[in-house]
């Protein structure tokens, strides 16, 4: 038996798949990538896959040894077990790496349809209801004569009732690339506009904080990757704002409060530059002081 269809394995990745709130049919997982494997190398390699569309690492778990990890995976595309190859092979030296994915389930041919009423029984028991709360929805009127017209209305509004908010996932757009490194290399951000769009999603979003932190490592690399894995190993529960708030430690000015209050009181309007440009640049140099604000005497 191929190790990516060990059933231990499969099991592992439907478990994963529930916790990070992805469907099955559209995840993989990676065995024995090396622990120090960058996000976007997986993805690049992954890429190469053709069958399985654009990939995105999800998450990522401890492998069974210290130097190797797991790397959960989410595919655009539906995956087809019967297409996947059983590993695929960096272009960096190295071993394989194992792909696992969940099998997909069989349907007996001879089994009966389910009619109208197992189906929507099924419905509103994932919707955590009953037929008992559309019957309570019921006008007089339309209980009395039980038309499929009165139960689908009756079914939209249960919905209505319980539809929770899609959150900002879907509509979530990835912050660029960050890595520290100087000169800022083609594609990425430089350090203050990065951690400007990083602030706004840690504060605007209202996802859990474990999709926070996600976000912001997804989108570091050499240096800025390193520094937040040493944030990771020293306390594992580390916020997102506190890995920004190390990157910013470690690569931010190294103006004094002082240095970037007089430094704001100075600024003025250059010839040619736009009203608006400038407010820009007054807002964030408005921002870099406004935390020592209270520690500067009053002018």
């Amino acid at each position: 038996m191929a190790l990516g269809k060990h059933p231990s394995l499969q099991a592992e990745l439907s478990s994963w798949c529930k916790d990070a709130g992805i469907h099955e049919t559209h995840a993989v997982m990676l065995f024995n990538v090396p622990a120090d494997t960058e996000v976007a190398v997986i993805e690049d390699v992954m890429q190469g896959v053709k069958v399985l569309g654009k990939i995105h690492v999800r998450d990522t778990r401890e492998g069974p040894t210290s130097h190797t990890m797991l790397v959960l995976c989410e595919c655009k595309q539906v995956v087809d077990a019967t297409r996947i190859p059983p590993e695929v092979t960096p272009d960096e030296t190295g071993g394989p790496w194992t792909v696992v994915v969940v099998p997909a389930k069989e349907t007996l041919p001879d089994a009966p349809s389910e009619g109208f009423t197992e189906k929507l029984t099924k419905f509103l028991m994932g919707e955590g209801k009953s037929l008992a709360d559309i019957h309570a929805l019921f006008t007089p009127r339309s209980s009395a004569d039980g038309s499929p017209e009165s139960i689908i209305r009756a079914v939209g509004e249960i919905l209505e009732k319980t539809a929770k908010p899609s959150g900002d996932s879907s509509a979530y757009r990835r912050l660029h690339t960050f890595s520290a490194i100087m000169p800022t290399p083609m594609g990425e951000e430089n350090m203050e506009n990065w951690m400007e769009q990083a602030r706004l999603m840690i504060t605007e979003c209202e996802c859990s904080e474990k999709e926070k932190r996600r976000r912001v490592i997804e989108s570091v690399k050499g240096p800025a990757l390193e520094i937040i894995r040493a944030v990771r190993f020293s306390n594992p529960e580390a916020s997102a704002l506190q890995y920004l708030e190390a990157l910013e430690s470690t690569f931010g000015s190294s103006e004094s409060g002082v240095d970037l209050y007089f430094k704001f009181r100075l600024m003025r309007q250059t010839p040619g530059e736009a009203l608006s440009e400038f407010l820009r640049r007054i807002d964030k140099a408005l921002n870099k002081v406004g935390n020592v604000m209270d520690c500067l005497p009053d002018w």
